[in-house]
């Protein structure tokens, strides 16, 4: 028997599995895929306090962002801390995102549109300026989740964090209305608590408990062009427009230059937005989007070929925040999903947060803006 029971074995069931371990809880961490199978195989990594407004998110992604460093010295996965620079095409732009970096209260720099060649050389002309962000970084995700599980695994858990792939929850167990494991298509597997860190899918493991989490899945696209010989991108770089969508309500089809260099030399290019259920099938017009808003940005990449492109689906959650914290409805169950496009980066805290829980201690920033009942009490 567990202490602890972690559904889901992308980044955020990684974290949580790493951080309760550390914390001395037996845990045991159950996918129906492999690790990283699901969103976190499908994200570009980010690692971001630059698209962040101000409040509990925030507050969450900075925790992160000095966890994620801290992890980072562990080595195992890539980690870049490439900063981020946001690009305006407007003076107005320009002053939407000054006004906004001031009230961040983050640490940044003000670009003029002269200075921007010197961040990114290979920069379009005419753009108005921007805002770079050094706490802004990158890492290769599906890395990132296997080097927390084999980390937590040899250095804390000593046996006792235990991985179970290919394994479907179909069931939450209960007794006396408190949780005591899970179900599963291979067994039950017995536990004081569940995390529920299935992402997109957190909505089905709540309803297999009995309760309401409105979590849907919001597609994106990422193309990725062939390895270069010279790097032509030196940071995370993104037009204002993307801070927009990520705070968008809308179900149709929003899109915004995101452009970025990896180690192996490729170039990764997104992002795309819309809520079309699961539905896998590839949108030539978006991708075709997608180059043509990366090539106005860089108009090196004319030159350059796609090879590939994935697509995923962010957990997306109506007011924009994750689900984070004990459940009030169901004694015994915990959760840590609807991060939508942020889950990559929040990863550590909320893993962190978690295990403070869990182990009875105090967590570092207030959960109660992330609480999990607070969909039924809007609804009441």
């Amino acid at each position: 028997m567990s202490d602890v029971i972690v559904v889901g074995a992308g980044v955020v069931g990684a974290a949580c599995a790493y951080y309760a371990a550390r914390a001395g809880l037996d845990v045991t961490v159950v996918d129906r895929g492999p690790v990283a199978g699901g969103t976190t195989g499908s994200g570009e990594g980010n690692v971001l306090v630059s698209d962040k407004e101000p409040g509990p998110e925030l507050e969450l992604a900075m925790l992160s962002n000095g966890l994620w460093r801290a992890l980072a010295e562990h080595g195992g996965f890539e980690f870049e801390p490439k900063g981020g620079l946001v690009v305006a095409e407007t003076d107005e732009i320009q002053r939407r995102l000054t006004e906004l970096a001031g009230k961040q209260g983050v640490e940044h720099a003000m670009v003029s549109g002269a200075e921007l060649r010197d961040y990114e050389p290979h920069l379009a002309e005419g753009l108005a300026g921007g805002v770079y962000y050094p706490q802004d970084a990158q890492v290769q995700p599906m890395l990132a989740a296997a080097s927390l599980l084999r980390h937590g695994a040899e250095s804390f858990g000593r046996g006792t964090l235990r991985l179970r792939l290919g394994v479907t929850v179909t069931g939450v167990l209960r007794s006396g209305g408190r949780v005591t494991g899970v179900r599963t298509s291979q067994g039950d597997v017995l536990g004081d608590a569940v995390v529920n860190a299935a992402g997109t899918w957190g909505g089905e493991i709540a309803a297999l408990a009995g309760v309401e989490l409105p979590i849907l899945p919001r597609r994106g696209f990422i193309l990725v062009t062939e390895p270069l010989r010279e790097p032509l991108i030196r940071h995370k770089v993104y037009t204002a427009a993307y801070v927009t969508n990520v705070a968008s309500d809308s179900a149709g089809l929003e899109t915004s230059a995101v452009v970025e260099g990896t180690p192996a030399g490729t170039v990764l290019i997104g992002a795309s937005r819309e809520r079309v259920g699961f539905d896998r099938t590839t949108s030539v017009p978006v991708l075709a989007r997608l180059a043509e808003q990366a090539v106005a940005l860089f108009p090196a990449l004319r030159e350059v070929r796609a090879i590939r492109s994935y697509c995923g689906f962010r957990p997306y959650c109506p007011d924009h925040l994750p689900v984070i914290g004990a459940d009030p409805r169901v004694p015994g169950l915990y959760h840590a999903c609807g991060h939508e496009g942020a889950g990559i980066g929040l990863a550590p805290a909320t893993g962190h947060l978690l295990a403070q829980l869990l182990a009875g201690e105090r967590p570092d920033l207030d959960l109660r803006p992330f609480r999990p009942d607070r969909f039924s009490e809007e609804a009441a």
